[in-house]
């Protein structure tokens, strides 16, 4: 085995970019680790790296060649525990060590980033701690336009895959027609309707007016999407009642709709038939984006879904989930039609009320849709799931910033569309949020699949 220093050639670079491992980083991320890489070569039947070694140097890049991973009994000869190119191994960013031999199979070179510069593989954390908002109570800022128009944007670090995602089209929404109600009457229930994809892209768009409002609202973002123009509809004024509907428009289209109806704080019969189902405390699980970095170096798992995974994540969520079930969507299995898991918002939120309730209108989309479509995953098929429409039911305060227990149930998938309920309860037990939504459920079968999402 050799060892030599590596330079930081354009060519190096052009390597990296192919690495599934590293596509959510940017360009600048990826100068950085070319500078600091090791070329290290072996010879076939050369270790790479040992079960038993305590420690592993770091995380290791195929240049050259092909190394086999030794994994589970029975499976050293499958295809999917063979390492061409642009596959990768080692140590994870959490220094999680798997117990597996990798050796070569050829002659096999790799780029090894050591230990001490893995922290480089860290994506951009989700709050600066020199803005006094999260990145939430960014996202659902509303600017106002005129009495009842309101403009939101799209910001860098905002869950999206190539399109708005539609929490944020809910939250916004349902933040702009909250600021044409009276503070005393609060959302008690919503429904949306998602029409046209919403547009990431600020390129055909007026960079000016971008440069503007990025300038005026959000100093501190270097790039804003298209923005989104929310008009409010005062449908009712009443007493105690009041109803809105919001169109939002981008391009001059209507692309999403909501129906909101808020009430002033009453006092009335209270009773609860639904029970929350008893969990482990979220304090003791894993945290999905570390879940996630565990399974893209989990050596364990077949190469096509830690690709998949890697190439999937992005950054980490503006909403903390640990999963009541910790072996949910490794695709080594299908997924059940049931899913309970904890949430919160990163950071500490405000006392207003109506704020959380938009916080947890983001939330409620994360993964509902999928429900609906993972019980029918299988190897080699790309499933996109679309939601339709989105309905939702607020019972009692809640705090976001607190840790809230998402229950969902998919109750049925026919003619390309499927239907799942979902529950919201806080610590207490109590039931805080009820929730409904219909998804479309595609299907595209490919020989190298990625399994897109709507984040």
């Amino acid at each position: 085995m050799k060892t030599e220093s590596s330079s930081s050639s354009s060519s190096v670079v052009e390597f990296l970019e192919k690495v599934p491992l590293l596509h959510r980083l940017t360009s600048s991320s990826l100068k950085k680790i070319a500078q600091v890489l090791v070329f290290k070569r072996y010879e076939r039947g050369d270790y790479v790296v040992g079960r038993d070694e305590e420690e592993m140097e770091g995380v290791y890049f195929v240049l050259e060649g092909q190394a086999q991973v030794l994994g589970p009994v029975g499976e050293e000869n499958c295809s999917e525990f063979f390492l061409k190119p642009f596959d990768y191994f080692g140590r994870g960013i959490f220094g999680n060590v798997y117990a597996v031999d990798v050796v070569a199979v050829s002659q096999l070179t790799c780029l090894l980033l050591t230990c001490d510069h893995c922290h480089l593989l860290e994506t951009k954390p989700i709050c600066d701690l020199d803005n006094q908002r999260s990145l939430l109570e960014r996202i659902l800022y509303m600017d106002p336009l005129d009495l009842n128009v309101f403009r939101g944007f799209t910001l860098p670090n905002a869950p999206a895959l190539g399109k708005v995602f539609g929490g944020q089209f809910v939250a916004q929404g349902l933040a702009a027609a909250s600021k044409t109600v009276e503070f005393m009457k609060l959302v008690h229930s919503l429904h949306a309707y998602f029409l046209l994809s919403g547009d990431t892209n600020s390129k055909d768009f007026n960079l000016n007016m971008l440069l503007l409002a990025s300038t005026l609202l959000f100093s501190s973002e270097s790039s804003l999407a298209v923005p989104i123009i929310y008009e409010v509809s005062r449908l009712r004024d009443g007493n105690n009642f009041a109803t809105r509907r919001v169109d939002a428009r981008q391009k001059g289209k209507i692309i999403f709709t909501l129906f909101a109806s808020f009430q002033r704080e009453q006092q009335g019969f209270d009773h609860q038939e639904s029970n929350m189902p008893h969990m482990l405390p979220p304090e003791t699980l894993v945290s999905r984006d570390e879940m996630l970095q565990r399974r893209m170096t989990d050596h364990l798992i077949p190469r096509y879904y830690r690709n998949k995974v890697a190439t999937q994540y992005t950054a980490p969520l503006p909403i903390d989930i640990r999963f009541c079930e910790p072996n949910y969507s490794t695709e080594e299995r299908k997924s059940p039609s049931r899913l309970k898991y904890w949430f919160k918002a990163r950071g500490e939120l405000s006392d207003d009320q109506a704020l959380h309730r938009c916080v947890v209108a983001f939330a409620s989309d994360l993964m509902y849709a999928f429900i609906s479509s993972d019980p029918h995953l299988k190897k080699g098929m790309s499933a996109v799931p679309v939601s339709l429409d989105h309905s939702m039911w607020f019972h009692r305060p809640l705090r976001a910033d607190d840790w809230l227990l998402f229950v969902m149930v998919n109750l049925t998938a026919s003619q390309s569309r499927g239907l799942a309920t979902g529950e919201m309860f806080n610590r207490k037990g109590e039931l805080v949020v009820s929730l409904k939504q219909e998804a479309l459920l595609k299907e595209n079968v490919t020989s190298n699949p990625i399994l897109d999402s709507k984040l």
